[in-house]
């Protein structure tokens, strides 16, 4: 009975080894393929690395400028005036309150450049998570179209022999003979989608394989009652809001900086003047620059960029509010629609009573084909809502990643 799917199986087998090599085996659902495809992936170690690099630029722009050493060595035009020499050592520097100033904005650009690199961990780890569910439902299809080709293949040796007995026709016989090659194809295509998504889950994961096999989704994501309340909650983790939200600090801090900007520079040295004659001047340095030009217009500067920051914030906001009504209208709108079918499937075994109806004469041929059409339909619909139902509560419940 099963030996056509055994067949199939066989020759997936080399197609599958192909793609995925040494596919690693993981326990325990989705978190566990997550937590390996956090450790793996590329894109989350290069982020990692620029978050460090740029906390560290804004570091050294917050350092003591370079001290400077200058030697000049000067001699008379008569015989006799012999040489004199000016060495000097300084080291100039901001007035102190910008120092403590800068510390503290780069301590919020610290925290904006970490929530944009959850930003971009969370969104890999998005993307696995779809897949995953997706290969649920690819996997979750495949035990369906398998049962649909091992009902198919002993539907047509019980027609074969009833044909032998003169009891069937060869109309009856080629329509079960179509319906054998629609569920060979539709098992086939759902095949080539599970390895492609196989192969799209190896890249998440730094290009290692990982065998997955699971029919069932594990994420405990269930819709939530209060939308205003989960709203707030989304709100304060999403990642690419704290993004904003400490960029628009930045920008206020920023004007604070460029306020005291106006604050004159100060320099301190050592200075020696060496002669010929022996004699020698030690003395010190003590300089002051006043900014008046190089920090004009960057006081109006800095407010232009605080009202940007507020603004992207705002909209970022609005656009983010719309998206989590759409995907929790979408899937509210899956789950009622599963919730249906599940009803109506539910307690049901239709396919065995087709079977014996076809088997006793009680249904022609055209009415048990337009049945099972209809009912592995059902089936179908039912699975593929229920995919969409968990990937829109997977989008919906993306800050909860890490």
């Amino acid at each position: 009975m099963r030996t056509l799917i055994i067949i199939l199986s066989a020759l997936a087998l080399p197609l599958a080894a192909g793609a995925q090599g040494e596919a690693t085996t993981v326990d325990g659902g989705i978190p566990a393929v997550l937590r390996l495809v956090g450790e793996n992936n590329k894109t989350i170690q290069a982020g990692a690395a620029d978050a460090e690099a740029l906390k560290l630029q804004a570091r050294s722009e917050n350092n003591l400028a370079n001290p400077e050493a200058t030697y000049s060595h000067l001699w008379g035009n008569k015989e006799g005036m012999g040489y004199t020499g000016e060495f000097i050592l300084s080291q100039a520097f901001d007035f102190p309150t910008l120092y403590y100033q800068r510390g503290r904005q780069n301590r919020v650009r610290a925290a904006s450049i970490d929530a944009g690199q959850q930003g971009v961990r969370q969104q890999v780890l998005l993307q696995a998570e779809l897949a995953c569910m997706d290969l649920v439902y690819l996997n979750q299809m495949r035990s369906l179209l398998s049962r649909r080709l091992a009902d198919a293949e002993e539907l047509r040796r019980f027609y074969a022999q009833r044909l032998e007995e003169g009891d069937a026709n060869i109309i009856e016989t080629n329509k079960i003979e179509l319906e054998l090659l629609n569920a060979r194809n539709r098992y086939r295509q759902n095949e080539i989608a599970r390895e492609a998504k196989l192969r799209e889950l190896a890249a998440l994961n730094g290009g290692e394989a990982i065998a997955f096999e699971d029919t069932t989704y594990t994420m405990s994501y269930t819709l939530p009652h209060d939308f205003d309340a989960f709203r707030l909650e989304a709100f304060d983790a999403l990642p690419e809001l704290e993004t904003l939200r400490q960029a628009q600090a930045a920008a206020e801090r920023q004007v604070k900086i460029s306020r005291q900007q106006w604050l004159p520079g100060l320099t301190l040295g050592y200075r020696m003047n060496p002669s010929s004659g022996g004699d020698r001047y030690n003395g010190i340095i003590a300089g002051i620059s006043i900014p008046l030009f190089a920090n004009r217009h960057k006081v109006k500067q800095a407010k232009a960029e605080r009202f940007a920051a507020e603004t992207r914030l705002q909209s970022v906001e609005a656009s983010t509010e719309a998206n989590l009504q759409q995907l929790y209208a979408r899937a509210s709108e899956a789950k009622r629609t599963a919730d249906e079918f599940a009803d109506a499937l539910r307690s049901q075994d239709n396919l065995r009573l087709l079977q014996k109806a076809i088997r006793a004469g009680q249904l022609s041929m055209v009415e048990y084909f337009v049945n099972l059409t209809t009912l592995y339909d059902s089936m179908e619909s039912l699975l593929q809502l229920r995919n969409e139902e968990q990937k829109a509560l997977a989008e919906l419940y993306r800050f909860t990643l890490r």
